[in-house]
């Protein structure tokens, strides 16, 4: 079974946000998303600066076995990438809630985060 975190917040196709009190954001993928995809190759990340809508994509994982778009949980400005996932993308497969977060945003409608999944409204997903 796997992880899922009670603090934090998630879409239906896999990925994970956790608000900060600042009105950032941390964005990843889910433990069940990394497993399903394998031992991950590549993460292809958007830069800072570039804006994304709700539900747009901002990058891709890449694994031996697939390669998998990322979609935005929110609306919001990147503020900073994870430069570590270009040297280790597999830190993704070790730690996908902690050192393997992708990208941090600076929301611009922290009302959208109501229209995502709770813990148990995830784990009824998988």
């Amino acid at each position: 079974m796997s992880e899922i975190p009670g603090e934090l917040k998630y879409t239906e196709d896999h990925e994970w946000i956790l608000l900060k009190d600042d009105g950032t954001a941390l964005i990843g993928i889910t433990d069940h998303a990394q497993e399903s995809l394998g031992d991950i190759t590549f993460v292809d990340l958007p830069q800072v600066g570039d804006s994304f809508a709700q539900g747009e994509t901002f990058g891709a994982v890449e694994s031996v076995k697939a390669a998998s778009d990322l979609y935005m949980p929110v609306s919001g400005e990147v503020v900073e990438t994870n430069a570590d996932l270009d040297g280790t993308p597999e830190s993704v497969n070790n730690d996908p809630y902690g050192a393997a977060w992708m990208i941090k945003v600076k929301v611009s409608d922290p009302a959208e985060l109501d229209k995502l999944l709770d813990a148990a409204a995830y784990a009824d997903v998988l």
